[in-house]
């Protein structure tokens, strides 16, 4: 990521996943490919009692067996599932064979919108039925945000910048980003950067249900992700982690290493209209979209596709599609959508991460994903979601977009080296 020939430019040369549509990068990339959901009635808890009983899970993973016992019951969840991810992405990256200095100075930034909310859950739970000294003494830094990239520091000894990012459904879109300039302006060789969320509890479900903010189709969970499509009537939950390696080109291409892409522009803006809303004409997603064009030096009609933030609700959909009307112009009828929500779920603040990961994919296979369930268009949104099946085309560039509850906005632009 470069911006008027100053700074390093910055690839991607390792990834890792764990979410709905599998524990690996093949099997996510198999799902979405094949147009296959991960969404389904939940099973982590009885759901009958709520409004919403469907979400996508992460299925076959199995903490204790992948951490051992005594290790997998001192983490959440969502710090569990991030660093098996990131076991990935640096399996990937071949970083055994960097050198130990270069290694040493790796920084890592880890977005999560709620943190370890389950752990928190639990552990309210044990105060209340057996007391105050129950308490599990690994609660405080079970649940705290910063844990997760802690411990993927204190696991492989990466001593650089280490953080956790919080801007709701913007926050590992926004981790990305804010290590790519680690690379770009602050001289790290390697970035660790992505997001977690492992919120599918009771509490938080009711929470969300009371603001009529999920789909209810309960009869038809499989169906009721439809980024869109004039049927939507809310987004549906998801959990999981993705996680990806930045580099500087140069030490990138003197080691060997494989290149997913290049981010080339990062763009970050606030509405400052509503707490939950999003501004309804656009303006706040455009401004952020259109910093991530102009720092990247590249007009819209170089770009081939987009991965949508594209929730499923009614407003958040609506507001996307006129905000990329505003920032593409003519263009925006030329450019493919999709929102691999309508597969995963929303997974809050890991979304944007996961979706990143999904775009390189699709970059490196020539393969727009598509957008799940849409079978009704709406009048008023009427640009190419890519409905239904995965279409063949080459990507030279892509954009990737995250609002959030504040009205925080990020976009992310990555093209094929």
């Amino acid at each position: 990521m470069s911006q008027n020939g100053h700074g390093s430019r910055v690839v991607v040369t390792g990834l890792g996943t764990i979410n709905p549509l599998g524990l690996t990068v093949e099997e996510t990339w198999d799902s979405v490919v094949n147009g296959r959901t991960g969404i389904a009635r939940l099973t982590h808890f009885d759901p009958s009692e709520h409004k919403t009983q469907f979400g996508g899970e992460v299925k076959g993973f199995d903490q204790e067996e992948h951490f051992g016992r005594r290790e997998a019951r001192r983490m959440d969840r969502g710090s569990a599932l991030a660093l098996a991810a990131t076991e990935q992405a640096l399996a990937d990256t071949n970083i055994e064979a960097v050198d130990p200095e270069i290694k040493r100075r790796i920084g890592v930034i880890i977005g999560t919108g709620i943190g370890g909310v389950g752990t928190t859950v639990t552990n309210q739970d044990t105060y209340r039925d057996k007391g105050p000294l129950r308490v599990s003494p690994h609660f405080i830094p079970m649940m705290l945000p910063d844990t997760t990239p802690a411990k993927i520091s204190l696991t492989w000894g990466f001593c650089g910048p280490n953080m956790a990012i919080a801007t709701a459904c913007a926050s590992s879109t926004n981790a990305i980003g804010e290590a790519a300039r680690m690379v770009q302006y602050g001289g790290y060789k390697m970035m660790i950067a992505g997001g977690t969320e492992a919120a599918l509890v009771p509490s938080v479900l009711a929470g969300f249900n009371v603001m009529g903010a999920m789909s209810t189709w309960n009869d038809r969970p499989q169906e009721a992700c439809r980024p869109f499509d004039s049927e939507r009537n809310g987004f549906v939950p998801g959990e999981g982690a993705a996680v990806v390696i930045l580099e500087e080109l140069e030490h990138a291409l003197a080691r060997g290493a494989h290149i997913y892409g290049e981010l080339i522009g990062y763009g970050a803006s606030a509405d400052a209209f509503h707490i939950t809303a999003p501004k309804e004409d656009g303006s706040g997603a455009a401004e952020s979209m259109q910093l991530a064009i102009d720092r990247a030096g590249i007009a819209p009609d170089g770009i081939d596709y987009i991965n949508a933030h594209g929730t499923s609700t009614v407003l958040n959909d609506r507001m996307e599609t006129r905000a990329i009307k505003n920032v593409f112009g003519e263009s925006a009828y030329d450019v493919a959508i999709s929102s691999t929500k309508s597969m995963h779920g929303h997974l809050l603040g890991g979304a944007g991460a996961l979706e990143v990961t999904i775009s390189l994919l699709a970059m490196k296979n020539s393969m727009l994903p598509p957008t799940l369930n849409y079978t009704t268009p709406d009048p008023e949104l009427d640009l190419d979601y890519v409905p239904n099946t995965a279409r063949p085309k080459e990507i030279r560039a892509f954009m990737s977009n995250s609002f959030g509850f504040g009205g925080h906005n990020a976009t992310l632009l990555f093209r094929k080296v």
